[in-house]
């Protein structure tokens, strides 16, 4: 039984992807910061275990790390999954610095403070037997693409993009992968969290309120016309059990229209777009 430690599994992409990899034959560490959602996962799957982890304390993931050492007995772990993950929506030029920094801390570094904690577990112990394991990140479409109002998240995306490239080319010394999954809109109950902040928009006032709501609405309609969150585990799945697997997957709904075209044309025409659909002009 291959084992995958899954962080942010509470919800979503991390929630699926769990019962999707316990119900394949895996063992599945699934990191949690409620009891509650603790509890659901071990009732869902007994080959579910849940980790009470949040991924900016390293008292949590040292504790984690040594849990999901015991039960592999020496054995390397086969995958890490970097799920959890934060977004709140807002200009960049009005979004509070501390609500910046917190999509870093989340994002980036609790990324960084789990791929470090596990990576012996992964195989740079080399005491451990067994094959390497497989470190997969996942990041977003908007790791690639800066779409307006989501700026402090497509910031972190693109640094875990970045990490993410790095890890593979320096950890080959030790035979372990780093792969990058950037979905498009996925039907999660995000999207529900999003509509309620949507009704109490602190930018109401500002120069971008009618466009942050278009850009709201946008994101809602996406987010429940999505790739379903299995489309994404079955993704995960591949990337930790395929041979020769890509260094980045795109799992992207009309992939044409929302991947190939923005990534191929010019920057200044994609700024035409973005301002366009959302109503916004340059001044006379």
């Amino acid at each position: 039984m291959k084992t995958v430690v899954i962080t942010g599994a509470s919800t979503g992409i991390g929630r699926t992807a769990a019962e999707h990899l316990a119900a394949q034959g895996w063992k599945v560490f699934a990191g949690v910061r409620k009891q509650e959602d603790a509890d659901a996962l071990a009732r869902a799957n007994p080959a579910i275990e849940p980790l009470m982890l949040d991924v900016t304390k390293s008292e949590d993931v040292e504790a984690a790390v040594v849990k999901v050492s015991e039960a592999l007995g020496g054995a390397k772990l086969a995958g890490l999954v970097n799920n959890a993950g934060i977004a709140n929506m807002g200009p960049l030029a009005l979004q509070p610095a501390d609500e910046f920094k917190a999509h870093f801390e989340v994002n980036v570094f609790g990324t960084l403070n789990a791929t470090q904690g596990f990576l012996p577990l992964l195989g740079t112990d080399r005491n451990r037997s067994g094959e390497p394991g497989r470190i997969v990140n996942i990041t977003s479409l908007g790791g690639r693409i800066a779409a307006p109002f989501l700026g402090a998240y497509t910031a972190t995306k693109h640094a875990v993009e970045s990490m993410t490239d790095s890890f593979r080319r320096e950890l080959i010394i030790y035979g372990i992968d780093a792969i990058a999954i950037g979905p498009g809109s996925v039907k999660t109950p995000i999207w529900d969290k999003a509509e309620d902040k949507n009704e109490n928009q602190p930018y109401a006032n500002s120069a971008w309120a009618e466009p942050i709501s278009k850009f709201s609405d946008a994101m809602l309609k996406g987010g429940r016309e999505g790739l379903p969150p299995e489309r994404i585990a079955e993704v995960i799945e591949t990337a930790l059990i395929d041979s020769s697997p890509k260094a980045r997957y795109a799992p992207v709904p009309n992939k044409f229209t929302n991947w190939t075209i923005p990534t191929h044309i010019p920057k200044r025409w994609l700024d035409s777009i973005f301002a366009n659909r959302f109503g916004m002009q340059k001044p006379d």
